[in-house]
């Protein structure tokens, strides 16, 4: 839905609680056209309620006030002496409707001086729970979100096993797009195995562009920052289905909203603006060679030729040593590959049961599997482009040579119809031989360049894609039976050996703890 057609909704539903409740206002004590105004209406309510204004902000934030109006809806029954079992019930089965019985058809009362506390200790635990999940929605929308790394694309920065809180107010919160779902979940409800959010079963079976009609359009709060050059971002993956993770065929229409596509961290190598080479697997911005920072680590795969008598947890350990963490595979009778630095690399021949340590070259040319996945591009992941990173404002020349690297980012990203016509393109419906893009896009690659699928397999990260920024490192599990004590409560960023703040974090929560305790003691004295 367009935010026209928004409005038009929330208009029909301001109306539709007008002529529900007019009478009920009344009864209040306020006036019948107070029921109608848009907002106003919902701080007048707020008053008759006897709940804080501020509640009416819960009301029009995207799912928190899935949670606040059901919560609404029973506090107007309560209002007018409907406190029973089956008032509740029928207030929120009914979707708020039971107003209109209240309003037209029962003999209802105000009462202005109800007890608000619940009279159980269920109804008790009921609301506390409630608030505290729009509290943590809240949190986990605007504010702060948990992630888990799930890959080695980034070894040696971040780990499988490490437990990121991921900043959503630095590039600037995206408002939720989907709005009907669970709240703080993302794909799936876990153990339930279902969508956690309401979509078209239609458009699924089909594979289509998604038009649900439900969904907000993209809109995002100011940030505080821009996403620099080698940032690591947290984004929704561009090329993703629900079926298939690893299908990344350029032309087809995705049916996954963006907030709910699956969730990366990768490192943004190319800005808006740049022009981005890979030769032998280092990045060049605009003919310079990109420099990590200097926690950064890249890593390659090597071939390992093996001679000796040894065990297979005898290599393991021993490249342990050299700092090679990651599971070797075996490919041949005494030869492993695996993903190494080129120091720890050279350090590991010297080991008496390794004959040799070579850089494990892609094929030469690997195109079907890479971005634009045409043939005139004879690229692989370790050499590849150079390719244009568009920004919003800037406008390209526009043929159907250029058009592979662009195509889905006018269709699917901007949304227009982009057709060819022989030699020409023709964008919804007229000629076009240039274009003006209308965001930014980024390039993320993985620091272990051979064992990341990124942008070199489905191209550009559109900033609407863009989730947050990795800020902290609250917890790391190697296996689950071993803590990495040393990566608790460590920053994501800044430069240097990463420091842990795990015992001041404990201390700090030990005082917090103790002054609580304190002063409840002395308010009950």
């Amino acid at each position: 839905m367009t935010i026209t057609q928004w409005l038009i909704f929330v208009l029909i539903i301001q109306v539709i609680h007008g002529l529900g409740t007019w009478k009920l206002y009344t009864k209040a004590g306020r006036q019948a056209w107070e029921a109608f105004v848009p907002v106003y209406n919902a701080v007048i309510l707020m008053k008759i309620i006897n709940r804080p204004w501020w509640w009416t902000i819960l009301l029009f934030v995207p799912i928190v006030n899935l949670i606040m109006l059901p919560v609404v809806w029973v506090e107007t029954a309560r209002s007018f002496g409907k406190n029973q079992y089956l008032d509740t019930f029928l207030a929120v089965v009914s979707l708020g409707f039971y107003n209109f019985y209240l309003n037209y058809v029962a003999d209802v009362n105000y009462v202005e001086n109800r007890e608000l506390h619940p009279k159980t200790s269920s109804g008790d635990w009921v609301s506390s729970v409630l608030f505290a999940i729009v509290a943590a929605t809240i949190v986990h929308t605007y504010f702060i979100q948990p992630f888990t790394i799930p890959s080695s694309s980034l070894e040696k920065s971040l780990l499988v096993g490490d437990f990121l809180f991921v900043s959503k107010f630095h590039y600037g919160a995206r408002v939720p797009m989907s709005t009907v779902a669970a709240p703080m979940v993302h794909d799936t409800i876990p153990f339930l195995k279902i969508k956690s959010y309401v979509y078209n079963d239609k458009l699924e079976e089909n594979k289509t562009s998604l038009k649900n009609k439900l969904q907000l359009p993209y809109m995002r709060l100011p940030g505080f920052e821009s996403i620099e050059r080698n940032d690591i971002v947290v984004f929704n993956q561009p090329a993703d289905t629900l079926l298939d993770m690893n299908d990344f065929s350029p032309d087809r229409n995705y049916y996954k909203p963006i907030d709910k596509k699956t969730n990366l961290v990768k490192r943004c190598v190319g800005i808006p603006g740049d022009s981005l080479e890979v030769r032998n697997g280092y990045v060049y911005i605009n003919g310079v060679k990109n420099e990590l920072p200097d926690r950064a680590a890249l890593q390659f795969a090597y071939n390992v030729e093996l001679q000796g008598s040894f065990s297979g947890e005898q290599i393991v350990n021993a490249l342990k040593r050299y700092d090679i963490t990651d599971s070797p595979y075996q490919v041949g009778t005494s030869t492993i590959v695996v993903q190494a630095t080129e120091a720890a690399a050279a350090k590991a021949k010297n080991h008496p049961n390794i004959a040799s340590v070579t850089r494990r070259l892609t094929p030469k040319e690997d195109n079907g599997n890479l971005f634009p996945r045409v043939a005139q591009y004879p690229w692989n992941y370790d050499n590849f482009g150079p390719i244009y990173i568009p920004k919003e404002g800037a406008t390209i020349e526009l043929n159907t040579e250029v058009l592979p690297f662009y195509k889905r980012l006018i269709s699917e990203y901007e949304r227009n119809t982009v057709v060819t016509r022989g030699n020409q393109v023709l964008i919804n419906g007229e000629p076009a031989t240039s274009y003006t893009f209308k965001q930014d896009y980024f390039w993320m690659m993985g620091d272990n360049r051979n064992n990341s699928v990124d942008s070199r397999a489905w191209g550009y990260v559109p900033f609407d894609h863009v989730v947050g920024k990795p800020v902290l490192i609250w917890m790391s599990w190697d296996g689950l039976k071993n803590p990495r004590w040393s990566r608790w409560f460590t920053t994501v960023g800044g430069s240097g050996k990463p420091v842990s703040y795990l015992i001041p974090f404990l201390v700090l929560l030990a005082v917090g703890y103790g002054f609580n305790k304190w002063r409840k003691r002395k308010k009950a004295e």
